[in-house]
């Protein structure tokens, strides 16, 4: 999930630490009316900037009125899509095709959370949070392996696109490989009434049980996901802040020492945040709760006051206040533990000890109460807050040492064209096992997340963009990283089918199986799925929809021009530029 608004949590909390709070939930991802639904993310706009359009939708609350959703669109020949309560894949993933498209909302499917302690398995409604499941997996004396950082997402939709933490140890990091059945509705013939359940288990239906666990929603709605679970455990957490040299040599032990660690790398301070996360015994004493100060509500103010200071940064091109920006950001961070508290209210120092449940995800700005001031998670669309891109890229292990490199070599030209990166959440470097899943990473590897500023308007270029896009190339070109498939931009998933090789096509032959008429699919999620790059345009490049080969693709009428990369020379981004000379 989504690092960016740690900017303004730390000026929040600087400024009005003493004030009480009415949080505002986010709003619904689908909203309808006489003339149909329309359909947004958690942040507001799509990457096209275009809106999602379906004719209507239904909510079931059982697997039968699930089954009976399904079957309509089947015996109709209708496209379909599923939605979550939450919304927060950055793709188009959840756009159907067609003005007579429907939308299945799996909202209200979340009644049934079922515990079998002698198997150490938890079984649940695909619309059951994260949380939820979580907390009632706690109370029976269990916890969950793993989860991703951000709790805003329901156990299907959290699946579907490969969400993880961070962990080389046991089943690893994500999620999906720590599933070990789910039940999927499908069309079927009409023998079958146009839909049936398939039910699958690990050990029996691989084959099926490998494609369904990472679908991007293309192959039937999800109706239960079995997890494997744990007997209670604690964890102890400690934040090292301290200089990055020797980053590159380092980050592979500190993956391999500690269980749930992690690295936060702000490249422009020269800094690397070391995060020292082991298990405890459930005895242990400690009370600590993970509230990331990132993930934390926000006084709609103050969100929107810290997007007019980006704005105007970005307007007069000041890399130096965005590097005190930086600073402070950084500063808070320290100061606070980054949202750790040792007793659910504040942080006191380290170790961090508390129940697993507490401190493997968060989202407290999710959740209303009613107290003074309204605030909100800070990227909330309706308060015109944080707005940005998020590039998450997945590195085979033996290729990650030399990114971190050229990263180096591209700071040193000049550390202050990275310090928009460092006011959100720097670079976070996760680690995920190699996965049985056809979508998911084959081999152990090393995942990075940046979120960086995305203008208001589609043609309006960044400060030092040029440096994001040459990192993105870098990754995705250079280094061969797979895209997170619910997040990043276009250009991320360009090739996406040729980095998977013959599970690509292993998943095909699933799909064509399970929805021969390509029900779930649309012209938005096969973008994706087989990273169709399309026509290019004037500006293609701002938003990352292109990856530019004439000046056109960026704005000459603003000083930004196709340049090649400075240390991947083979990339081509929109730098600025004075000068008005087109790439050689």
């Amino acid at each position: 999930m989504r690092f960016s608004h740690s900017l303004s949590l730390s000026i929040f909390c600087l400024l009005v630490t003493i004030w009480t709070v009415r949080s505002v939930p986010p709003q619904p991802p689908v909203r309808c009316d006489q003339t149909g639904c329309t359909v947004s993310s958690a942040y507001g706009t799509w990457p096209d900037r275009k809106t999602c359009k379906a004719a209507n939708i239904t909510y079931p609350t059982t697997e039968e009125e699930l089954c009976k959703a399904v079957a309509y669109a089947s015996e109709h020949n209708l496209k379909v899509k599923t939605v979550t309560k939450f919304s927060h894949t950055i793709p188009k993933l959840a756009c159907p095709s067609g003005s007579d498209a429907r939308l299945i909302s799996t909202s209200k499917y979340n009644s049934v959370i079922e515990i079998e302690p002698d198997r150490l398995t938890v079984t649940a409604d695909s619309g059951v949070s994260l949380r939820e499941l979580i907390d009632k997996v706690e109370a029976a004396g269990f916890s969950i392996g793993t989860s991703p950082y951000w709790e805003g997402v329901s156990i299907g939709g959290l699946i579907s696109t490969g969400s993880h933490g961070s962990s080389w140890s046991g089943r690893g990091g994500s999620v999906h490989d720590h599933v070990v059945g789910i039940s999927l509705v499908v069309p079927a013939n009409s023998s079958e009434r146009y839909a049936k359940v398939i039910r699958l288990e690990e050990g029996r239906d691989d084959k099926l049980l490998n494609a369904v666990k990472v679908s991007l929603g293309v192959l039937g709605v999800i109706s239960k996901v079995k997890l494997s679970i744990e007997k209670a455990f604690k964890r102890s957490i400690t934040y090292n802040f301290t200089s990055d040299v020797a980053l590159e040599d380092i980050f592979m032990d500190h993956g391999k020492k500690f269980e749930f660690g992690d690295i936060t790398w702000y490249p422009s301070r020269k800094t690397a945040v070391y995060r020292y996360d082991v298990r405890s015994p459930v005895n242990v004493s400690g009370n600590g709760v993970n509230d990331f100060i990132g993930f934390q509500s926000n006084p709609i103010l103050i969100s929107k006051g810290v997007r007019a200071l980006e704005k105007s940064l970005e307007a007069s091109k000041s890399e130096s206040g965005k590097c005190m920006t930086a600073d402070t950001t950084l500063a808070y961070k320290k100061l606070t533990g980054n949202g750790l508290k040792n007793n659910g209210l504040l942080f006191t120092g380290y170790p961090v000890i508390g129940n697993q449940g507490k401190i493997q995800t968060s989202g407290s700005c999710l959740y209303s109460s009613s107290l003074r001031i309204d605030v909100s998670c800070s990227w909330d669309p309706r308060y015109n807050g944080l707005f940005f891109y998020e590039t998450t890229a997945i590195f085979p292990l033996p290729r990650f040492r030399d990114f971190i490199l050229d990263v180096k070599k591209l700071r040193d030209m000049k550390p202050e064209r990275l310090c928009g990166i460092d006011i959100y959440n720097g670079i976070l470097i996760r680690f995920i096992k190699g996965s049985k899943a056809y979508l998911g990473q084959g081999e152990d590897s090393v995942v990075i997340d940046f979120n960086y500023y995305r203008a208001d308007d589609v043609l309006t270029p960044r400060l030092n963009q040029d440096v994001m896009e040459e990192m993105e190339q870098m990754a995705f070109s250079k280094y061969g990283a797979k895209p997170h498939w619910g997040k990043n931009r276009k250009v991320g998933f360009f090739g996406v089918k040729q980095k998977y090789g013959p599970n690509f096509d292993k998943f095909l032959e699933v799909k064509n199986k399970l929805d021969p008429k390509m029900m779930f699919s649309s012209e938005w999620s096969d973008e994706i799925l087989f990273g169709r790059e399309g026509l290019k345009y004037d500006g293609c490049a701002l938003e990352g929809n292109c990856v530019c080969s004439e000046d056109r693709h960026c704005s000459p009428s603003n000083g930004y021009f196709c340049r090649q990369g400075l240390v991947y020379t083979q990339a081509r981004v929109c730098r600025f530029s004075s000068a008005k000379v087109s790439m050689a």
